[in-house]
This record gives C-alpha cells, sequence and structure tokens, in this order.
C-alpha cells in the first residue's frame, strides 16, 4: 500500500505551507479535511479539487458536494473518488478551491510516493508545517469612499478588510461622542480643582 506525500499551499500566499500524507486508498474527501484541519479552517465549506497538468489548468472536478457540469462534464464526489485511481503522475499537480464565498485557492502537488505505510501512523497526516494560516474569514467594515457617495459601497481594496481579532480590540478602545473630546480621571481632577481655585480667587477679590 503506497503512500502519498502532497505538498500544500496558499495561491496567494507561497511561503506558507503544509505537507501531507495519506494513503493511496484514501479519498479525496480524506484528503480535503486533512488540510482543513492543518489550516484551522472549519472544514464545512463548499469545496473541490481538480485534476491539473504542469500549468495549473483545470481539468476534471472533484467536488465535496453536488456540483453543475463543466463544459458538459460531471463532477466526481470526493467521497466516491480514490486518490490510487486519479494519480498519473509521480508530480500530479492538483488545484483546490474552498470556501468559494471568500475564494482560497491551493496548489497541492505530489512530492513523493512512499512504497509502505507505516503501521503507528494515523493516515492521513500533516509531516510538515511552513508559516501560520491566515484566519478563513474576514470582517467586512462599510465604509464611505470620497469618490462614492453612497454608504456601504464595496471595497476597492483588502485594507478595508480587518480580522476578527483586530475589530473586537477596536471596540474595546474608549471613544466618545462625535465632536466631543475625551479626557481622563486625572485630567477631569486637575480641571476641577483649577475651576475652584478660579471660584475662592473672585470671591476674595469682592
Amino acid at each position: 500500500m503506497a503512500v502519498y506525500r502532497f505538498r500544500i499551499t496558499f495561491e496567494d500566499f507561497e511561503e506558507i505551507s503544509r505537507e501531507i500524507e495519506i494513503k493511496s486508498e484514501q479519498t479525496f474527501e480524506d484528503l480535503h479535511f486533512a488540510i482543513q484541519e492543518s489550516i484551522n479552517f472549519d472544514g464545512a465549506q463548499p469545496a473541490s479539487f481538480y485534476m491539473s497538468n504542469d500549468n495549473w489548468i483545470k481539468g476534471q472536478e472533484i467536488s465535496l458536494g453536488e456540483r453543475p457540469a463543466r463544459d458538459g462534464v460531471k463532477c466526481v464526489l470526493m467521497n466516491n473518488a480514490y486518490l490510487q485511481d486519479w494519480i498519473e503522475d509521480p508530480h500530479q499537480k492538483i488545484y483546490y478551491e474552498s470556501d468559494y464565498s471568500s475564494d482560497w485557492t491551493f496548489f497541492v502537488e505530489l512530492i513523493k510516493i512512499l512504497p509502505d505505510a507505516n503501521p503507528r501512523a494515523k493516515y492521513p497526516v500533516c509531516v510538515k508545517i511552513n508559516g501560520d494560516a491566515p484566519k478563513q474569514r474576514a470582517v467586512f467594515i462599510p465604509y464611505k469612499d470620497e469618490k462614492d457617495p453612497e454608504e456601504g459601497a464595496a471595497p476597492a481594496f483588502l485594507d478595508n478588510y480587518v480580522e476578527e481579532d483586530e475589530l473586537k480590540a477596536e471596540e474595546e478602545d474608549v471613544i466618545g461622542e462625535e465632536g466631543e473630546e475625551v479626557i481622563d480621571e486625572n485630567e477631569a481632577d486637575a480641571i476641577t480643582d483649577e475651576g475652584l481655585q478660579e471660584e475662592g480667587s473672585s470671591e476674595d477679590e469682592v
């Protein structure tokens, strides 16, 4: 029983990678959940593998759930697709898309074929990690574009998205009402003392 070692990289973050070993007789569904777990994604969103050539051109789609046919070719379901039936090249390339609404895309490449499985290993297994994966979802902050008066217009740049942790930190900051100056407790005491001194001086002059 052979074991495939795949290297998985984010299309937009090439410095972040994972290497996963999986038995040849396991399915694409097994590989899907192993990838999702290795990058701390929830694995519940729609996803598809595409058998690819050396130029990463999409071929046959292998999907987590039912999908419309592409170019008249019906997609294959991951739980019915065994890896050994689809690997034709010792350096097989597979294009992988996950969570279509967030448009996460990955390059999956076969980098090694091991002749035997480790009897003590539980496959699939992540054997190498490079870099911290980004968070699966970002929070959209509506804004008003100076060139577009419409409130909540779709952002033109990724800077209009913030991670959930950053948003929480911002919400915890102390902010005043619009146009109101915010002062701390010590400044308030100093202003009060100064006012009392001035009032006392006026009464002495009278």
